[in-house]
Parts: structure tokens; C-alpha cells; sequence
């Protein structure tokens, strides 16, 4: 498969809302339980933000690729 194919799958707007929702559920979690008590204590620098944006980035970028392989097999 190319890249380009590849890439067309990952822009399918299905696959794009399934890890959008993904992102958001599992990214929200994830930024809870790794940042809750600074976020609680007011200690949110540019550096945290950045990591929290990376943190929803990461379920984000796995919902995609299993979505892409799914597609796949049933292509």
C-alpha cells in the first residue's frame, strides 16, 4: 500500500470522527490521571500544555492506524 492510499484512508471521515472521539475520551483520561494534581494546583506551564496536546495526540494517532488496518482487510 502507499502512502498515498494510506493517507487517503486516514482522511476517511469516518475514520477521522472515530479517532476524534477516541482522542478526546482516552486523551481526557489520560490528562486526568498524568497532570490532574498540577492542573488542581495551578501549576500548568507551556512545557505541560505541550505534553497534554501530545497526550491526546497518542490515541488520536493509534485509533487512525487501527482504523486504516481495518479498512484495509475489508478492501
Amino acid at each position: 500500500m502507499s502512502a498515498r492510499t494510506w493517507l487517503q484512508m486516514a482522511a476517511h471521515p469516518g475514520t477521522v470522527r472515530r479517532a476524534l472521539i477516541t482522542a478526546v475520551i482516552v486523551g481526557t483520561i489520560l490528562i486526568c490521571i498524568n497532570h490532574g494534581p498540577a492542573i488542581l494546583a495551578g501549576d500548568v506551564s507551556v512545557g505541560r500544555v505541550l505534553q497534554m496536546c501530545l497526550t491526546v495526540l497518542v490515541p488520536y494517532a493509534v485509533s487512525t492506524a487501527s482504523s486504516v488496518a481495518t479498512r484495509r482487510e475489508h478492501t
